[in-house]
């Protein structure tokens, strides 16, 4: 985001973050209202995408499930607003959404400048280029004077003049406000060249015409942490974001799944009964009951199930866990405990 529109998002959300101190904390709102809102993408597959029916899947998703989970100990109490990359901020900071889960990068400015808190990190990601085949590139390093599509409102353009900068390669940026309109451009050969995180291009190849004639150029030119997003100055409710993720890691790690959740109540594992709330009362400690995470576990699974089921190596996406593989497995995914 450029700096000429710091102002006006600051001073939203200062005035947003007065109405909150002064009124009720999000999860009485939440609560008073019945259901989490929860912002999401315009359309990701399997990070945050609507069937036919209007049904919402995805990593992003599963999330805002899990939320709703501890929150309620039902998952389906949620509701989705789409947003653009351009809208999603504002619509946090106004109130519009409880909680932004829309594979969105974690960035200092972001985090300090926007009056916004990163709950943490759902999928570690990096910013990637699509190509035609035809072009007849298989390297980024050969993309000097190419036509570069992407999203407005986003860091890619800033990723973009880096790398070319740093690479002394001439490009023209061709940015459109909405995900749709940048594919549909790509699509129509209105330029060269497809830039987003990689998990967003292998997605929005399942969308064009001929997915099998484009292929993602093996670079990956920058750091893009991705995760889930609430307001500043309601630590409550940051706790709820924070602890979800950390509760569905965590069940991973401990082999606790939807399937077996109820047979593991009685483990004699002390880190399993304090999860499930079987010891403890860690669920009282940010104002939820004691069984919030088997709810979320329960209702939703842990982490390697969101995983699998949306963008796992069985789904059109065919993504590996790779660096989204647990600590211990050889991935950075690292939960603090619950003790």
């Amino acid at each position: 985001m450029s700096n000429k529109f710091l102002p006006l998002v600051i001073g939203a959300a200062m005035g947003v973050a007065a109405t909150t101190a002064a009124g009720a904390t999000t999860l009485e709102d939440v609560k008073a209202k019945g259901f989490i809102q929860c912002g999401v993408s315009q359309g990701l597959p399997g990070f945050s995408n609507p069937d036919a029916q209007g049904n919402w899947t995805g990593i992003d998703v599963d999330y805002c499930r899990a939320m709703a989970a501890a929150v309620f100990g039902d998952a389906t109490a949620v509701k989705y607003t789409p947003l653009s990359a351009k809208e999603r901020f504002t619509a946090l900071q106004s109130g519009e959404v409880d909680v932004l889960s829309r594979n969105t990068t974690w960035t200092m400015s972001r985090d300090t400048q926007l009056g916004l808190n990163f709950a943490g990190v759902n999928y570690y990601d990096g910013q990637g280029f699509m190509v035609r085949k035809d072009l007849g590139v298989t390297s980024a390093l050969e993309l000097s004077g190419a036509s570069v599509c992407t999203n407005t409102g986003t860091t890619t353009e800033l990723n973009v003049a880096d790398y070319f900068r740093a690479h002394n390669m001439p490009y023209e940026i061709v940015a459109f406000e909405k995900a749709d309109e940048v594919v549909a451009a790509y699509d129509a050969g209105r330029c060269d060249v497809y830039t987003t995180d990689a998990s967003g291009l292998y997605a929005q190849r399942l969308k064009l015409t001929n997915p099998g004639d484009h292929m993602v150029l093996p670079e990956i030119i920058s750091k893009e942490p991705l995760g889930p997003v609430v307001r500043q100055g309601d630590d409550e409710w940051f706790n709820i974001a924070r602890w979800t993720l950390n509760a569905m890691l965590n069940a991973e790690e401990m082999d606790v799944t939807s399937e077996n959740v109820d047979e593991k109540k009685s483990s004699e594992d002390p880190n399993v009964k304090r999860l499930l709330g079987v010891e403890g009362a860690f669920g009282e400690a940010i104002g939820l009951s004691n069984d919030w995470a088997y709810n979320i576990i329960k209702q939703v699974g842990n982490y390697e199930e969101s995983f699998n089921a949306n963008v796992g190596p069985d789904t059109p996406l065919g993504i590996s866990r790779g660096v989204n593989a647990l600590w211990n497995d050889g991935g950075f995914m690292y939960a603090a405990p619950i003790r």
